[in-house]
């Protein structure tokens, strides 16, 4: 399978009067064709600024993409004008957000936000956007679909608004799909619903997805690679199982650690110690030194590169500096 896209030592930074916040430093990942490629870590990682990066959502002065290349389908996408990314964004890469109640217009109707992508990008006529808009509500299995269609955000669940996000997003066949913890404030029925979904409709158009999120089970279910973030890093790489099976870096086998285990008792449940760095206090070093088991001394003073230490798995530590590389 080739890349579909290919992200090269982005850098996303932030600027106020006085200080630069460094969210995304010099993060690189890949997204093949067909492929689920899961992105997680805490909150505050870097995961959602990567994808807005991908957009062309993060907006000047505040923030500013400033180094780095993000290459989808043999084009870069930083080097494009705003006009030729609107022409990609919504059509051949769609995202869902993270907050459906804040990312849909409050004062158009559900029918007029599904049909906008439709008229822009296929352009397709007001009567065939609404009809195609009513068969949309249906695929992502919410009932009473026209009565839907001339409903606001406000009178749907939270759960029923996740769907429309969804519905606006594969409304024009993406490519590349990304999910930014679609389902994120759920219940757990809720929630294998929609990954059901997602799963179903990445299998009928072979659909690339890049699903963001900090639940490992979620992980689990959908992924077929996974990218492993912190303060702004990518700190492991690897296959699902392989990672799963056999984590490298500190802080992934910490989040493993952390996981409740079905059927066994836990009195208390593992968490990892300390807090992610403040980023405008990020030096030349580890950024998980002080929270690490293993830490030594280097680790307080260079940063690992992020290089493979086993079969289909990367890490960036120094624990494994003399390891061997398998080519």
């Amino acid at each position: 399978m080739k890349d579909l896209i290919k992200i090269d030592h982005l850098r996303t930074h932030f600027f106020s009067d006085k200080n630069v916040i460094k969210a995304v430093n010099d993060v690189s990942l890949r997204v093949r064709e067909g492929e689920t490629v899961c992105v997680v870590g805490e909150s505050g990682c870097g995961k959602s600024v990567t994808a807005m990066s991908i957009m062309g959502l993060i907006e000047e002065p505040g923030g500013k993409v400033v180094g780095g290349s993000i290459e989808f389908d043999g084009r870069d996408l930083l080097k494009l004008s705003k006009n030729e990314l609107r022409t990609i964004r919504g059509n051949d890469i769609s995202m869902i957000f993270q907050e459906p109640m804040s990312s849909l217009n409050p004062v158009l109707k559900i029918g007029q936000q599904i049909m906008e992508p439709l008229m822009v990008h296929q352009k397709l006529s007001k009567k065939e956007a609404r009809a195609r808009a009513i068969e949309l509500i249906e695929q992502v299995g919410i009932s009473r679909a026209e009565q839907i269609a001339d409903s606001y955000p406000h009178e749907l669940s939270g759960g029923m608004l996740q769907r429309i996000m969804i519905a606006i997003a594969i409304s024009c066949g993406p490519k590349l799909l990304i999910a930014d913890e679609p389902t994120t404030a759920l219940d757990v029925t809720i929630q294998a619903q929609i990954l059901d979904m997602l799963r179903e409709f990445k299998k009928k158009s072979n659909m690339s997805m890049m699903l963001i999120t900090h639940d490992l089970g979620v992980v689990a279910e959908m992924a077929d690679y996974v990218v492993v973030m912190y303060a702004g890093k990518v700190v492991e790489e690897g296959e699902v199982v392989k990672l799963f099976e056999s984590p490298k870096h500190p802080y992934t086998q910490g989040l493993l650690k952390s996981k409740p285990i079905i059927n066994q008792r836990q009195d208390e449940l593992y968490s990892i110690p300390g807090q992610v760095p403040n980023p405008l206090d990020l030096t030349e070093s580890c950024y998980f030194h002080d929270r690490c088991a293993h830490c030594m001394d280097i680790c307080r003073t260079k940063q690992p590169a992020l290089k493979e230490v086993a079969d289909q798995q990367k890490a960036a530590c120094w624990l494994y500096e003399e390891a061997v590389v398998h080519v």
